[in-house]
């Protein structure tokens, strides 16, 4: 199928195939007599996967690490068990991250809805932040 057809199909756009393919995402493309690109149907396959492992979190280089694997012939699942075991440590980190930043923003806000405006100072631009 063409570029454009493959697109559409995947709810992607020519340009984010033309840059998958040219990052070794995509199996190059064969050309027709025009000069079009062709893709195989397991192109709408490989596009599934790497919007799953986006999805996931993957960054696109951990996804091409995942599928040169498998295009070397071995199966990846002991590599994609620690990429996500990677990115669980990461998603706990900004959860925990987020969380303190919250109380902080709570404790501010609270301070702040029961400001007096006439106490602050004039060389504050704000004293609770």
């Amino acid at each position: 199928m063409r570029i454009g057809e493959l697109a559409k199909t995947t709810g992607t756009t020519a340009k984010t195939l033309r840059f998958y393919e040219d990052a070794g995402l995509l199996s190059p493309a064969g050309r027709t007599a025009g000069g079009y690109r062709e893709f195989t149907p397991d192109a709408v396959d490989r596009l599934d996967f790497i919007r799953r492992g986006r999805a996931a979190g993957l960054r696109l280089a951990q996804i091409r690490e995942v599928i040169e694997i498998r295009d070397a012939g071995a199966t990846p699942c002991c590599h994609v068990e620690e990429l996500l075991s990677s990115r669980l440590a990461d998603l706990d980190r900004q959860i925990a991250e987020l969380q303190a930043l919250r109380e902080t923003v709570a404790q501010l806000h609270q301070d702040a809805s029961t400001a007096d405006p006439n106490a602050c100072s004039p060389r504050d631009v704000c004293r609770y932040l």
